[in-house]
């Protein structure tokens, strides 16, 4: 009998902790408002000024936090681990791919995956360090913020803050945060992303009109309805501009293949683990350029570590960008950097501005 109660007084402080757990996870989850004021990071005294007919370049990255090297997989996409296995990998990693982008200047940088403060990163301020080395002002926008994910157990994911940094030459006039659909409901929402679109504004000399960068990072692990919301909110969001005369280059990790791809080059070897769908871009008219360079992969499955000979390497291209019809694509690469330090390769284009008719 004292056994029987000793087993019950257990199993409710197990309860009473369990539900202690889930109404501080709810009453501190992240609720960003529909439109905020961007972080600025770092602001450069000596600004570049930009006009219709320059050109410029663009390059956007998904760092995996600088946990998703090549020596390494995730649990949620069939590999093992929860993180990297010390902190010195961490910061081994954010310092190739800081000097992955400098062996690629652009002048702007779109930077997905960046933590601020996080277990996995060992709390090293990634967000910080590359805004301090990476030459121009930079802005954060946060995405992903949870007090303790208590999953998988016993390997706990843990404290995340977590976001996107934009890195420019310009003066930047105003820069936003736009929240993006939640694909996910309550509880699993208490503790997932909550996406967004950084927006910069630059404001372009000698003409009323404004170069407006938008950097993004789509949802991934969900049924597929979350993307295509998100990817409204996007299309609708740039037609706006557009119309309004604005130069619109939009950039990141769409988590979605692009229609203009050869996707065929990447099959699906297993359909149990992260499968993209395509974006939809039915919404703007043909003028407008979805750039992407499909000669190499622009991303990977985490479920082992890298190998390209391997059977089991899943690739995708799912990182590009978005030109409204008044910005001229020059060129589109993939660069390739054998995953040695990310998940994803970056991609780079060269635009033009072109001038009103």
């Amino acid at each position: 009998m004292k056994a029987l109660k000793i087993i019950l007084y257990m199993v409710i402080i197990i309860i009473a902790v369990l539900l202690i757990g889930v109404l501080y996870l709810t009453l501190s989850e992240y609720k960003p408002q529909d439109t905020e004021q961007a972080k600025k990071i770092k602001e450069i005294k000596k600004h570049k000024e930009i006009k219709l007919n320059d050109e410029l370049s663009v390059l956007t990255y998904n760092l995996g936090y600088c946990n998703d090297s090549a020596d390494s997989d995730f649990f949620m996409d069939g590999g093992k681990r929860t993180r990297i296995e010390s902190k010195d990998k961490v910061i081994r990693n954010m310092k190739g791919i800081e000097q992955n982008i400098k062996n690629n200047k652009s002048d702007v940088v779109f930077l997905q995956e960046v933590d601020e403060k996080s277990k996995r990163a060992y709390g090293v301020n990634e967000v910080k360090y590359l805004s301090d080395n990476l030459n121009g002002s930079s802005y954060f926008a946060k995405n992903f913020s949870c007090k303790y994910i208590p999953y998988p157990f016993p390997d706990m994911i843990g404290g995340v803050e977590a976001g996107i940094v934009t890195v420019s030459p310009y003066k930047v006039s105003d820069a936003k945060r736009y929240s993006l659909p939640v694909a996910f409901k309550y509880p699993i929402r208490v503790c997932q992303m909550k996406r967004c679109l950084l927006v910069e504004r630059v404001k372009i000399k000698n003409s009323d009109k404004e170069l407006v960068l938008v950097n993004l990072h789509m949802e991934a692990y969900d049924d597929g309805e979350g993307k295509k919301k998100q990817t409204k909110v996007l299309t609708d969001f740039l037609n706006k501009e557009y119309k309004k005369g604005n130069y619109c280059i939009a950039g990141g990790d769409f988590n979605q293949n692009f229609p203009n791809a050869d996707n065929k080059k990447y099959p699906i070897i297993n359909d149990k683990y992260f499968t993209p769908g395509t974006l939809n871009l039915d919404a703007f008219s043909k003028d407008w350029t979805f750039a992407v360079d499909d000669s190499l992969p622009t991303s990977r499955l985490l479920n082992e570590e890298y190998d390209e000979n391997s059977k089991n390497t899943q690739l995708y291209v799912i990182d590009g960008f978005i030109l409204s019809p008044n910005v001229k694509l020059k060129k589109v690469k993939t660069i390739d950097t054998k995953f040695n330090y990310s998940d994803h390769n970056p991609v780079r284009i060269e635009v033009k501005l072109e001038k009103e008719k």
